[in-house]
């Protein structure tokens, strides 16, 4: 597939315009969503991670059983449990989801987060306790015979698993970060790397140093790269930006209230990863870039993560996007800030777009060769 589309598995309502009314894992909630994501185009879920949340594992596993196709993307802290362990887990949820399961493997941008479970490794050690772990998960999944492993983070003897995954030779791996660590290690490791929107001239530039990171490392082509946008959708132009304008407002009244446990743990004005701080690079030159891109609710977020924009019809979001395609993306991430009610409306409205147009471009490739 020449494109794929990756949504978010929420279990709650909540986002940055809805406050959570309920508790945090609202199982019927979970299944409608990730439901809504499989009938309407959607290629793949993630399940996030923060220290205090549902565990994504085991959420993935309930979603499994009330879904048919969806792939479904686990975020993982690789300080959370041991790789030997991690291995066997996840090789047990691919057989569960019939080969439907991915990793996302997660370094920590918040030194606070990472401490709230123990971890309190330097950010740049983090990455080479990343790296580490890939280098086990992979080995792991696919060695039939048993194998040391002697690192600074990680060190055993004689390990192999029973259990491998379903899928050959092994489930997908994908990373993200903008520091030179993370595209150190993502570039050698990572078989998808997960970039936030930004406009189109910092996507080439972070393109331009992944390529030359996975040349250092030896690797004849890149990672797969994936990009994360929320999309806001509207019948005309007028209306998508009216609608824009409204969520701005929605987002400052849910500032207004309680912030939530992640917002709690994350500076606005001077965030430590080096994704949120180039976001906000982006916000200081501007609220609109390029075709669709708004950096507005960036700014009222402190850079946190995908907090990007594209804003416009059907017909503006998909040409967007395309214009990410022409850069070499392959993999677009969205959510919406009414997460349900968005997922279908991406699905129905914006992914059909970009299939038929990249389709169409590929049969006049086949025709002219």
């Amino acid at each position: 597939m020449p494109v794929e589309f990756l949504g978010i598995a929420g279990t709650n309502p909540a986002s940055e315009v809805e406050p959570r009314t309920g508790g945090a894992l609202d199982l019927e909630y979970t299944a409608k969503l990730a439901r809504a994501h499989e009938d309407n185009g959607w290629d793949r879920i993630l399940f996030a991670y923060h220290s205090g949340s549902p565990d994504p594992s085991q959420v993935a596993a309930y979603v499994a059983g009330r879904t048919e196709r969806i792939n479904l993307v686990v975020a993982h802290r690789p300080n959370v449990a041991y790789p030997t362990l991690t291995a066997k887990t996840f090789a047990t949820l691919d057989h569960i989801s019939g080969g439907r399961f991915e990793v996302h493997v997660i370094t920590g941008g918040s030194t606070a987060d990472q401490a709230a479970e123990g971890d309190f490794l330097s950010k740049d050690d983090r990455y080479g306790r990343t790296q580490e772990f890939i280098q086990i998960l992979k080995q792991a999944w696919t060695s039939d015979e048993r194998f040391d492993f002697a690192g600074k983070h990680y060190q055993f003897e004689q390990f192999v698993a029973d259990i491998k995954p379903l899928q050959q030779p092994r489930p997908r791996i994908s990373f993200g970060g903008s520091s030179a660590a993370a595209y150190a290690v993502g570039a050698a490791e990572a078989d998808i790397f997960a970039l936030w929107g930004e406009p189109l001239a910092g996507t080439r530039e972070q393109l331009a140093t992944i390529d030359a990171e996975a040349a250092r490392a030896g690797r004849a082509d890149r990672p797969t790269i994936q990009i994360a946008f929320r999309p806001i959708i509207g019948a005309t132009e007028e209306l998508a930006w009216e609608k824009a304008e409204r969520i701005l407002g929605r987002i400052k009244d849910v500032q207004a209230g309680t912030p939530s446990p992640k917002a709690r743990l994350r500076s606005r004005t001077n965030p430590e990863n080096a994704g949120s701080q180039r976001l906000l690079k982006a916000v200081s030159e501007g609220d609109r870039h390029d075709r669709a891109l708004w950096t507005a609710p960036t700014g009222l977020t402190g850079g946190g993560g995908n907090s990007t924009a594209l804003v416009g019809t059907p017909d503006t979001i998909a040409a967007a996007l395309l214009d990410y395609y022409d850069l070499g993306i392959r993999i677009f991430s969205a959510r919406g800030y009414d997460i349900y009610d968005d997922a279908v409306d991406f699905g129905r409205y914006v992914i059909p777009l970009v299939r038929s147009e990249i389709a169409h471009r590929e049969s006049r490739k086949d025709l002219a060769s």
